[in-house]
């Protein structure tokens, strides 16, 4: 995958180590090529394709970071690739999916209509469909970040990951597991999408009719078949965040940092501010899955981080 994927920084704020009373260390993959992780796992599929496949071309269905993911995985390979997206995706992903070499199919006012339709298209033309989550492969390219992690701060004892569908923080459990079984893996989501919170601790429904976040990159309906079950093995513990600790997080880091990151980006930061208590972490990771902001959300954003405590800090 080196031909594709960055190895991005992991860095550390003195001002946060303060304010948290942890060592803290960002990984930084709202630096990787296209803004965000998803590169790692669609490279990672893509490349395991025979040759028969490579030359029926590759489909998916997605709003955003999953989309450019695989436009540039698949042309850096000379693969034809398709991307069904929402008809109300932001231009500018839309634009910036097609920049990467692929075809862009608008339609449905959901991710899930974009879904249905990429799966109909699938079975018309052949295609192979590279899936946002629910891949071994996908899985395992993710994994690659809790790799470069150990190697670039061996001392790690915790690694706190967003969860969407799971498959970031899948990949991430079993590749620091396997290279330390003491390393605790903490899992987030925003209180408005947390199927997967509900199913690993039973206390509500594992998979919902509606979610609502400013995290859209982790608003999932429901986790995935291949990835709960990892997840029941390998992660330790799973937090929430609400909107309003997402977007303290994310202007703290803006103000601080000089950063700019989305709201699934944010997440893993947001949970240590928010649980912090509960996180008994020496030198504890975290991971900021994606940067690509809608700037025109960030009045939004800033509304919402003036009722978090953390806002008066920033």
């Amino acid at each position: 995958m080196i031909d594709v994927v960055h190895r991005t920084p992991l860095t550390t704020s003195t001002s946060i180590n303060q304010l948290t009373g942890k060592q803290v260390y960002f990984k930084m993959e709202n630096q990787q090529k296209t803004g965000a992780f998803k590169i790692r796992g669609a490279t990672n599929k893509i490349s395991q394709l025979s040759e028969s496949e490579k030359r029926r071309g590759v489909i998916a269905a997605s709003a955003g970071n999953h989309a450019q993911g695989v436009a540039l995985a698949a042309t850096k390979r000379g693969i034809p690739s398709k991307i069904f997206m929402p008809e109300k995706t932001p231009a500018a992903k839309a634009q910036a999916t097609k920049g990467y070499g692929a075809q862009i199919v608008l339609t449905g006012e959901s991710f899930q209509e974009a879904y249905e339709a990429a799966m109909e298209e699938m079975k018309r033309e052949n295609s192979v469909f590279v899936h946002p989550f629910d891949d071994t492969d996908v899985m395992a390219g993710q994994g690659t970040i809790a790799l470069e992690m150990l190697q670039q701060e061996p001392g790690l004892d915790t690694i706190i990951v967003p969860v969407g569908g799971g498959g970031l923080i899948s990949g991430i459990a079993v590749a620091a597991k396997n290279i330390n079984p003491n390393i605790k893996i903490i899992g987030v989501q925003a209180e408005g999408a947390c199927p997967t919170f509900n199913r690993f601790y039973q206390k509500g429904a594992s998979s919902a009719k509606k979610v609502s976040t400013i995290a859209d990159g982790i608003a999932v309906k429901k986790p995935g078949i291949q990835t709960f079950p990892l997840i029941q093995k390998y992660v330790d513990d799973i937090v929430t965040v609400s909107d309003e600790d997402i977007a303290g997080a994310m202007v703290y880091m803006l103000e601080r940092s000089k950063t700019l990151i989305e709201g699934a980006g944010a997440s893993a930061f947001a949970a240590l501010l928010a649980h912090g208590h509960r996180i008994q972490s020496k030198h504890c990771g975290i991971i900021v899955s994606g940067g690509n902001m809608d700037i025109s959300k960030m009045p939004h954003i800033q509304h919402l981080a003036q009722q978090n405590q953390l806002s008066c800090l920033a």
